[in-house]
């Protein structure tokens, strides 16, 4: 056996020389990846099939968790650990093939050290469902809004790395993004190994999908690593749902596995499938496979929460609800939502779902995490995207999802992605036009506001605002806030503005303020007196949406 060691998100240079076959004590960092390999002397047909490698890891108040080890090419497999508290843990290995010395049986301890830098995803620790059922928290309890970004085919060489990549990432991150969502590989809107979905290694599998490509993997480590670097959870989605059908279970099984041998140990969202219960587009056999996904991804869900050591969160992205698309809810650990891509026609379908998701049972925090990407169709510009944002937000959202068209399937000048299977292009837009559509500089604005404020203590209050939105008329305003502290309305229109406020506190003084969805510009109100139970404002200079904020003296 050869035992080495590094620290996965300190680099991705070459190991430190071999060591003697012994235990070895490692250094690590609380909440930040490490890993350590083993080489083989005896080899296997295939080793990505062949043989499981597992670590045992039992951490200072002496409790063990199963973390499993990835085969990263020729003989050697690699275990990558986040430890979640500072002090001596200690490992040992168990190998499906337990003749194997190299691999079974052998042990060390490694020290961990706490995490002082300012990264919250390391600095506050993993996300997590928060208390209240219906937000989002870091391991510690610090509340985390999801601001996401789509990057479905973020991991293809036609995103560039290091170049075009970490422009992307640096412009998210500027703008207040925390979320990334984006594919491990096997991608939607192509056939099967088509040359689109290849990164500068290649295919992530062999034809057959018997036996991974650990480079492939190896480039993708970069983009995934450098996300987390910047701050932004990486959203890793599986695969897209008609996979399931190519790969069967089993082999479904490994591809998971091995996803959480490589990622599990950084601060990731474990997303089952992109359109789980979505069949290939010329499928012959559309009501069986959509059968046979939810059924499987069921079963998926179910196998991934037993195999994750962290328990990162799990959702899936359907074509309406994460719910509608499992056997069992209980599997997923929040709702996502995708709900249009027909500009304002899409309105009343996306109201319809979010307020629905958010009044099931049972209780879990709701993303929107596919609408009217900017730009598709030639339409869904920037006011589409504020809309989308604050109507989900005062609706009972846990965060939003954003996207651009062209950055989803990374079009550029040179190369535009080009027809889908059903023979018709979503759009040429390059990426680094897409990029930089006004929506998303918006909407990281809309999430600062919010900052202000306990934004995760906001529920629905439509009675706060008369009139207000309904199924009749989506344009009136909708509300949100915490009572006796904050008020939070959208105006979608502001042409005339004759709604009361309603309900406000007696005895409490309030200082209210239009504030621009486009421009982030304040115009002060001065004070507002609950003394009268309701008020209404005056209208703002500019014909427009606009957010008022009626927050407590």
């Amino acid at each position: 056996m050869r035992l080495s060691r590094r620290t996965f998100l300190a680099g991705m240079g070459a190991l430190s020389g071999p060591s003697a076959v012994r235990a070895q004590s490692l250094q690590a960092t609380v909440h930040c990846a490490t890993e350590w390999a083993f080489t083989s002397a005896k080899s296997y047909g295939n080793p990505f099939a062949d043989v499981e490698l597992d670590v045992i890891v039992r951490d200072p108040d002496g409790a063990e968790s199963r973390v499993p080890a990835f085969w990263a090419g020729s003989q050697t497999w690699r275990v990558r650990y986040s430890p979640a508290k500072p002090g001596m843990h200690t490992w040992r290995t168990v190998s499906s093939d337990a003749a194997n010395s190299a691999l079974d049986g052998q042990s060390g301890t490694l020290q961990a050290a706490p995490y002082n830098g300012a990264n919250p995803l390391y600095r506050h620790g993993p996300l997590r469902v928060a208390k209240d059922g219906r937000h989002f928290a870091h391991a510690d309890g610090t509340p985390f809004f999801w601001l996401g970004d789509t990057w479905w085919m973020g991991l293809v060489k036609r995103l560039r790395w290091p170049e075009d990549f970490q422009l992307l990432a640096a412009d998210r991150c500027r703008k207040g993004f925390t979320v990334v969502q984006i594919v491990a590989g096997l991608y939607p809107d192509m056939p099967d190994r088509d040359p689109r979905g290849a990164n500068e290694a290649g295919f992530p599998y062999d034809e057959a999908y018997a036996q991974v490509n650990p480079a492939y993997f190896d480039m993708a480590d970069l983009r995934i690593r450098h996300l987390a670097e910047s701050g932004i959870a990486p959203c890793v989605v599986g695969c897209w749902g008609y996979y399931l059908p190519i790969l069967g279970i089993e082999k479904m099984k490994r591809h998971w596995r091995y996803l959480v041998a490589r990622w599990g140990a950084c601060p990731v969202v474990w997303c089952l499938a992109g359109e789980g219960s979505m069949p290939y587009y010329l499928s012959k056999n559309r009501e069986g496979d959509a059968k046979a996904q939810r059924t499987g991804w069921t079963e998926l869900g179910r196998y991934l929460r037993s195999i994750d050591p962290y328990r990162h969160m799990i959702t899936i992205h359907p074509s309406t609800s994460a719910r509608a698309t499992v056997d069992d809810p209980s599997v997923l650990d929040f709702d996502m939502l995708q709900t249009g891509h027909s500009d304002r026609e899409s309105i009343p379908n996306t109201l319809k779902l979010v307020t629905a998701s958010y009044q099931a049972t049972p209780v879990m925090p709701v993303i929107n995490g596919e609408v009217c990407y900017e730009g598709i169709q030639e339409a869904s510009r920037q006011e589409v995207q504020r809309f989308m944002f604050w109507a989900c937000l005062l609706s009972g959202a846990a965060g939003h999802t954003y996207g651009a068209n062209g950055i989803w399937q990374v079009n550029t000048p040179e190369q535009p992605f080009g027809a889908s299977p059903h023979g018709r292009s979503w759009g040429e837009t390059p990426w680094q036009t897409a990029y930089q559509l006004p929506g998303s500089g918006q909407l990281g604005m809309a999430k600062s506001l919010l900052a202000k404020y306990s934004w995760w203590r906001m529920a629905p209050h439509p009675e706060w605002i008369e009139p207000h939105w309904a199924a009749e008329n989506y344009m009136q305003p909708y509300a949100a806030g915490i009572p006796g502290e904050l008020r939070v309305f959208y105006f979608p229109r502001t042409g005339r503005v004759n709604h009361k406020v309603k309900g406000l506190e007696t005895g409490l003084r309030y200082r209210a303020f239009w504030w621009n969805a486009a421009s982030g510009k304040v115009t002060e109100l001065g004070t507002v007196s609950g003394s009268a139970g309701e008020w209404q404002p005056p209208p703002p200079l500019i014909f427009q949406d606009y957010v008022l904020v009626i927050e407590r003296a």
